[in-house]
């Protein structure tokens, strides 16, 4: 799958070097899907319940093993008797005793057996909500690494343009100086903005390598695969609307489904433990073959053959009351579970207004930032060609490409702010998957 998926998104590489697979989103979230470890675990659990659920339901068929046995009398048993007054002893038995046989046995009435065909199936089922848990979790753990490689790549594309307009600024104060219309102040203040410029592009250009890094590890590739990924943070801001209509019921939550399942299992384990007070039947059934003979020649011993088949009835009357302690321990596990679920509804319907909020104060921010960016830009461009014909000073063109750069930075980070609290809050609801899944 993720050869395909690969081979797919090399259609997206044009301008890119050509080991290098540039991926779109949805093509990152379906090789996470697939070849993410912790995804490939719960499906692995899956397949564990499942094999246990066959396991219990084995218990309902005949039970068959066959049975041998070889015993070499050491020393034989002496028997004494009376015989006309006079007490003699002889030794009785055989040397050799041989018995083979096969048995077989099945419960007919066992309400404790059913009951647990029943409470396996639910084991199933909370394990095929875990690993949905584990793909959304995945999916949001993707998205929130790629858009941060979008943010890194931003910021980078950010500080290489202060770089360049810091490199073109010192180029232009650098021919004013030669031509005595700028201090020797002036150039010293452009170099050094020059050279405070380099680390910020350096830093920013490392923190896409580890932003690279750490969607790979997320998506369960290798780390030296060669990959980027295609857009910008801004191609996303046309969804900032996203809070105004979307439905934020909680009952496809895994968390919650998580524990209505486990609430599940627990009533019906308190009638397991109820079960155990009643009666159970089962039938056996058992054939034998015995030899005893002083040889070892078993072609010529003399095979005496025994059977029966039975029902066996089991009607429980005291155990010191263990049935009783469990029926009260599983009941008490109910309530807590009850407890816990209400608490947790209770922190997820919390965490849902703060994922508001904060969606909310990221779009307040954008077309705040929005505005100051478009002053920001105007100002810089005024203030550059100012310097230029030298009616202004390089402290004043330095202080807007200060406000430019905070300004470019915060539209980005306010679209970051968006989309994570947006991952996180779809996640929650569990919608994000679900719409995910039925896209593909």
């Amino acid at each position: 799958m993720f050869k395909l998926l690969l081979t797919a998104a090399i259609a997206l590489t044009a301008g890119q070097a050509e080991s290098t697979t540039v991926l779109s989103l949805d093509q990152a979230l379906q090789i996470a899907l697939t070849e993410s470890p912790t995804v490939k675990v719960a499906d692995k659990e899956i397949e564990v319940q499942q094999y246990a659920k066959k396991g219990t339901y084995a218990s309902l068929f005949p039970e068959v093993a066959a049975s041998g046995s070889f015993n070499r009398t050491l020393k034989k048993q002496v028997m004494s008797m009376d015989f006309g007054g006079e007490s003699q002893s002889f030794e009785v038995g055989r040397w050799n005793t041989v018995s083979g046989g096969i048995s077989a046995s099945m419960p007919l009435v066992n309400a404790q057996v059913w009951k647990s065909l029943q409470i396996t199936g639910n084991d199933v089922e909370l394990a095929v909500e875990k690993a949905r848990s584990s793909r959304l979790e995945m999916v949001t753990q993707v998205k929130q690494a790629y858009y941060a490689v979008l943010l890194a790549k931003e910021v980078h594309s950010v500080y290489k343009s202060v770089y360049d307009n810091a490199v073109a600024n010192c180029e232009q104060t650098q021919k004013r100086y030669n031509a005595s219309k700028a201090s020797e102040l002036d150039l010293t203040r452009a170099k050094t903005t020059v050279a405070n410029a380099v680390p910020n592009m350096y830093d920013s250009e490392n923190s896409i390598t580890i932003a690279l890094w750490q969607l790979k590890a997320v998506m369960g590739i290798n780390l030296d695969e060669d990959i980027d990924v295609v857009g910008k943070l801004l191609d996303y801001s046309d969804g900032m609307l996203y809070a105004d209509n979307i439905d934020y019921d909680l009952q496809n939550n895994s968390s919650l489904r998580q524990l209505e399942l486990q609430a599940e299992q627990l009533a019906e384990n308190i009638k397991l433990q109820k079960y155990a007070n009643l009666p159970s039947l089962a039938l056996g059934f058992s054939y034998t073959m015995n030899a005893m003979e002083d040889e070892l020649n078993f072609s010529e011993y003399d095979w005496h053959p025994y059977s029966y088949l039975g029902l066996s009835l089991n009607v429980p009357i005291f155990s010191g009351g263990k049935r009783s302690s469990a029926i009260k321990q599983a009941q008490i596990q109910a309530d807590e579970l009850q407890l816990q679920k209400e608490n947790t509804e209770r922190q997820l319907r919390i965490g849902i207004r703060q994922y508001l909020s904060t969606m909310d104060t990221a779009v307040k921010s954008y077309n705040s930032a929005e505005e100051a960016l478009e002053s920001a830009q105007k100002a810089y461009d005024i203030a550059a060609k100012s310097y230029n014909v030298g009616r202004s000073t390089l402290t004043d063109l330095n202080d807007s490409q200060l406000a430019l750069t905070q300004a470019q930075l915060s539209v980005s980070q306010a679209v970051y702010n968006f989309l994570v609290a947006k991952s996180n809050l779809e996640q929650t609801i569990g919608a994000d998957y679900m719409q995910y899944e039925e896209a593909k």
